[in-house]
């Protein structure tokens, strides 16, 4: 499978043809019992419109795996419907260099270039790595070895973990701790980074998760990981040395947006219990958690949550309504946040997470006011805005900002409810003994 290969056809077509070249005895090997002229590594390097980076980043990594890598290997480059000379340099390169592939897509999207180089490969390890190579190639070898002795299923390097070294800008290391925040919260994710492009799976595991991801676009590994581990999947982390690119093109609104939009579409798949989880991994049966401590109850706490939310809302709309006439849009917006941020926490802690009593309460307030904080500054950054935007905005514009800054606060405040204040709590009301029931 070296050479150049393109394809005009879509990218199911174009796995499936591939795939069905490279079938028979390499679809049965295991990573302990590597077969004759299949690479072990498989390195696919996703790239759109990438004619300044492509040649050097490619020679680079040849050269550093032909020196360094002690199996043999394949480098896959996947142009995702470049427009520019990507295509051209890709060719050459496969070309011009050994165990170099080419392989052409007609449609955008790294999630669908992954799933075709992948499915198409038959190396025994399959890996990713962004094609800026901000990761440090020395977590190559260390990234894919527990995978080649089948100690663990898949394997990310971590930009967050202890031991990495990062260099990068205040807004993207934000947005980076942001995103791994609000999945550890929505979808009780516990993998340390979900966005480095750097990221390695066993053949065998790809094969049975690939047909369950649904994303063909930046979300795409985000939600192979999550899969893998609540299929009980045994995921590696590596920790890396990492530098930003500062020529990235990644939109990162656009970015942003897709990645929520499919959290929520993939907590509602986990939530309905409609994936098939339980068939990847022989030690799961259907019903039962699908990893030890992942909590059970997280759609009816959402549940909850929103219905405290929107009563809170209600009451916080109809407080600052009340206060604004005499304390001004400032004032009436702290005081009427504090009150229904008290009200909040102690609804929540009764009703949605279930603890009773007495018994640390004070604490679960004061932790709650730290999150009431956070809200305090989003909608007072908004007034704000609005009034250097606007000054003659009216009370009816005010309302909606507020209620905007509302709804990001309050998602915030469920994540931070549900992994820091609350996090392991149980209801602890009485239960009815037999006794109970005999009587």
């Amino acid at each position: 499978m070296t050479g150049t290969t393109t394809q005009d056809s879509s990218v199911e077509d174009t796995a499936a043809a591939q795939v069905r070249h490279t079938a028979g005895t390499a679809r049965q090997a295991t990573v302990a019992g590597m077969i004759p002229d299949h690479p072990v590594l498989d390195v696919v390097v996703p790239v759109f419109n990438e004619e300044t980076d492509l040649e050097p980043s490619v020679r680079r990594l040849h050269a550093y795996l032909t020196d360094e890598f002690p199996y043999r290997f394949r480098i896959t480059i996947a142009d995702n419907a470049s427009t520019d000379a990507t295509a051209s340099i890709g060719a050459r390169l496969a070309r011009e260099l050994p165990s170099v592939v080419f392989v052409r897509l007609v449609r955008k999207g790294r999630g669908r270039a992954l799933r075709a180089a992948w499915s198409a490969s038959d190396a025994q390890v399959l890996a990713y790595c962004d094609v800026d190579l901000s990761t440090d190639l020395a977590a190559l070898l260390p990234l894919v070895a527990p995978l080649i002795s089948g100690h663990s299923d898949l394997a990310i390097g971590t930009r967050l973990g202890r031991g990495s070294r990062v260099v990068r800008g205040a807004k993207r290391e934000l947005i980076s701790r942001t995103y791994n925040l609000i999945l550890h919260g929505a979808l009780a994710t516990r993998f340390s980074d979900a966005q480095c492009g750097f990221k390695a799976i066993r053949a065998d595991v790809a094969k049975r998760l690939l047909p369950l991801v649904e994303d063909a676009g930046w979300f795409f590994d985000t939600e192979l990981l999550v899969l893998a581990e609540r299929a009980g999947m045994r995921i590696h982390e590596v920790p890396v040395d990492w530098v930003d690119d500062p020529d990235s093109r990644v939109d990162i609104v656009t970015t942003a947006v897709a990645d929520l939009k499919g959290i929520a579409r993939l907590g509602r798949a986990l939530a309905t219990r409609r994936l098939p989880l339980a068939e990847l991994n022989g030690r799961l049966t259907t019903g039962d958690p699908v990893v030890a401590g992942v909590p059970r109850a997280m759609p009816g706490q959402l549940v909850r949550f929103a219905a405290v939310g929107v009563a809170s809302t209600l009451a916080y709309l109809l407080l600052y309504a009340l206060l604004r006439a005499g304390m001004g849009a400032f004032g009436a917006n702290v005081l009427a946040l504090v009150l229904t941020a008290v009200a909040n926490t102690a609804a929540n802690r009764r009703l949605t997470f279930g603890v009773r009593g007495r018994a640390g309460a004070a604490v679960h307030h004061a932790q709650g006011l730290a999150v009431f904080a956070m809200g305090l500054a989003f909608t007072t950054g908004a007034l704000a805005a609005l009034h250097a935007w606007a000054p003659g905005a009216g009370q009816l514009v005010e309302m909606l900002v507020l209620v905007a800054a509302n709804a990001l606060a309050t998602l915030l405040r469920f994540i931070a409810f549900r992994s820091w204040i609350f996090r392991g709590k149980r209801d602890v009301s009485p239960t009815v003994t037999e006794q109970e029931v005999a009587a």
